[in-house]
């Protein structure tokens, strides 16, 4: 009994990606997803994508990148597509995989099928980023306003303090008012 092993070698083509498919999609994006052969030293992939009955192409490459997932964005609603998928190794690329045609729904669609009370994971995670920056800013703003109120209080007590019509100065005595002219007094004093 022999077991038979077949490997690659690094000349070898690599496989086309397998089990290509269509998910979250939406009225103007929606994630492409495959699988490669086990084995193939993939670096990268590229995606071909057209509308289904125009010659016009959207190339997508990446290289250095391990990831088995591409956003497709800014598509038109209502419309067909076809996707096809290659690997990109050092030595290469792959044949393309199997088309995949996906439609995209219409925006009246896309409502129509959510119900009012549906919320969905990212509107949730919005809302709580969005609570959660509402919430540093009035921390923010409450910072600053003690701030204010700390300057203002420490500014009129000096200001207080250097007042000329103070108590104080009413308590002093004559001769802590008089000048080298006049050492009994102000200027409007006078001997009598």
């Amino acid at each position: 009994d022999y077991d038979i092993y077949f490997f690659r070698s690094a000349t070898d083509t690599l496989s086309a990606p397998l089990n290509v498919t269509i998910k979250e999609l939406e009225v103007n994006s929606a994630v492409v997803t495959w699988d490669i052969f086990e084995g193939d030293p993939v670096i990268g992939f590229a995606i071909t994508q057209q509308k289904k009955d125009v010659r016009r192409l959207r190339f997508i490459q990446e290289v250095n990148t391990t990831t088995r997932s591409c956003v497709l964005w800014d598509l038109e609603e209502d419309t067909e597509y076809i996707v096809h998928v290659q690997s990109i190794s050092i030595s290469g690329t792959s044949p393309p995989s199997d088309p995949v045609l996906f439609r995209t729904p219409k925006e009246s669609e896309k409502l129509a099928s959510k119900s009012p009370d549906e919320v969905t994971m990212e509107e949730v995670g919005q809302a709580a980023q969005l609570r959660a920056g509402e919430l540093i800013i009035i921390v923010v703003v409450l910072i600053m306003w003690a701030g204010v109120i700390a300057l203002f209080c420490r500014q009129y007590d000096i200001i207080k303090d250097n007042e000329p019509n103070n108590n104080k100065d009413k308590a002093k005595n004559s001769s802590e008012c008089s000048t080298p002219e006049h050492p009994t007094g102000g200027l409007l004093r006078s001997k009598v």
